[in-house]
């Protein structure tokens, strides 16, 4: 039987440790710092991609996907919907298993290209509203 998709979201939720947040920014007022911070607090390792900056609490930043040296469960999308595409090849690149698109953040195109390279792909849902569901 077919998994739906809140029930693949709380599978990937367990069983990732290590999430790429793209546009992960040091400004606490921004929703990547927020969101990020409480991934961070959760248990998962966060490293943050962006050119922008070289850290984010402790953890070293890269100025692309491709520059990240280690393996990425989910990648997590904070950036223009414009931005996706680039990043979701540079995603099958790494033969990631997820994109994760936050909220507001929609690029079908994209997203199915990633689903026929094999990547679960979740959008326009944001990760910390879906992990809180999963701790009810």
């Amino acid at each position: 039987m077919e998994k739906t998709e809140a029930e693949r979201i709380a599978e990937l939720l367990e069983s990732a440790r290590t999430i790429a947040v793209v546009g992960l920014t040091n400004t606490p007022m921004r929703p990547s710092y927020g969101v990020s911070h409480y991934m961070q607090s959760q248990g998962y390792r966060i490293i943050p991609v962006n050119p922008n900056i070289s850290e984010w609490m402790g953890e070293q930043a890269y100025p692309s996907l491709l520059d990240v040296p280690e393996k990425i469960d989910i990648v997590n999308i904070f950036r223009r919907s414009d931005a996706v595409p680039e990043i979701v090849e540079h995603a099958i690149q790494l033969k990631v298993s997820a994109i994760w698109m936050q909220e507001t953040v929609i690029h079908h195109e994209a997203a199915e290209k990633a689903r026929r390279a094999g990547i679960f792909v979740v959008m326009d849902l944001c990760i910390l509203k879906e992990h809180r569901k999963q701790l009810k």
